[in-house]
């Protein structure tokens, strides 16, 4: 086991290429093993206690709970997290899956489920969403997530003596509010797109460069949709009448957590609403832009309805053609094609059609 501080970064990483002996290998894709004690600063676990802390029946002494964090990118890491002992068989199916899925169980003092997060992408708009999951009691914690999770990292880091939740519960609610901090400052960027969006509709003259601000606002709901069909399933659950979670658990998870996650899908809808008439006012603006322009050419094409007649009747073919013998024919001609235009000019006017 490393013996690097366990405020670095929080990947130390227990090997099972360096174990001696023929002991079970207990840290096959552990990440992280600590204890955490309120009050007191976190304490790395070893080998031996992750070993006695996974035995069904043997319990480590002391106050405070533990945490177990696994990487299951490899496939015998899922192997053994499948397998870990004193936990029911589908609680561990649950966290070696690697399939996309929200979902938030309890059963006696026991609570599992699986949670979004983002991934570890540089910029915040280039992040994917992935799932985290996780098992719970009130001395025990076990998380596993296959694509590096900033949000569980977040959690470790702020485990400070005087930071400590007294029950693994607060860990969840930790990341669950990082997860929607992070997705209320998205909603913040692309609410100030927005923001550039309508400064643009409200003060530009002719409305004849529209498209751009069009991918602006697909752009907004787009990402806002994404967001939704995240934020939304975790409502849902934290909210559902039949999940009876442990008294240890309620405060953290069905207070906190729900009114965090409630806020964040607040701002969701209250954004495409934005976004959506944002929409509707760029749909009506390039529609009467678009009526400009064929109201113009339809103009245009009725006063030259005259002079094209009379360009027909002066280029046909025959004999005698009126003025075909004269110096100014052209000029005369000409002035007929105006005279014609003016009339129905004032014809139109006449009749309220300009």
């Amino acid at each position: 086991m490393s013996d690097s501080t366990v405020y670095n970064f929080p990947f130390t990483v227990i090997d099972p290429a360096h174990r001696e002996g023929d002991k079970p290998v207990f840290a096959n894709g552990l990440v992280w093993a600590i204890h955490a004690v309120p009050g007191q600063e976190i304490r790395t676990l070893e080998a031996s206690e992750v070993e006695i802390l996974l035995t069904p029946g043997r319990k480590l002494t002391g106050d405070g709970w533990y945490w177990l964090h696994f990487d299951t990118v490899h496939s015998s890491a899922r192997a053994h997290v499948a397998n870990l002992p004193d936990l029911p068989e589908d609680v561990c199916a649950m966290l070696a899956e690697t399939e996309y899925g929200i979902a938030l169980e309890a059963w006696g003092d026991l609570v599992w489920g699986a949670l979004p997060a983002f991934d570890d992408a540089l910029s915040e708009e280039d992040r994917e969403i992935c799932a985290w999951r996780f098992a719970m009691r009130p001395e025990l914690l076990i998380t596993t997530r296959r694509n590096p999770i900033p949000v569980l990292g977040a959690a470790y880091r702020s485990l400070r003596p005087d930071t400590i939740p007294r029950t693994p519960a607060g860990v969840i609610d930790r990341a669950l509010r990082e997860f929607t901090g992070i997705v209320r400052r998205q909603l913040a960027q692309v609410d100030d797109e927005l923001d550039r969006a309508e400064d643009v509709l409200l003060v530009i003259e002719h409305r004849s460069d529209l498209g751009h601000l069009g991918g602006i606002v697909g752009k907004v709901r787009r990402r806002a949709t994404e967001l939704r069909r995240v934020v939304t399933p975790i409502d849902r659950v934290l909210k559902d009448e039949d999940l009876s979670l442990p008294e240890w658990a309620e405060d953290d998870l069905r207070d906190r957590a729900e009114r965090q996650v409630h806020a964040a899908l607040d701002d969701l809808i209250a954004l495409q609403d934005r976004a959506r008439s944002l929409q509707d006012e760029l749909g009506s603006s390039q529609a009467e832009e678009t009526n400009r322009r064929l109201y113009i050419v339809s103009v245009a094409t009725t006063l030259m309805l005259p002079a094209t007649f009379v360009t027909g009747f002066f280029g046909m073919n025959t004999g005698g053609m009126f003025l075909a013998q004269g110096t100014f024919g052209t000029v005369e001609a000409g002035v007929v094609c105006f005279v014609f235009m003016g009339v129905t000019f004032l014809f139109m006017k006449l009749l309220r059609l300009l």
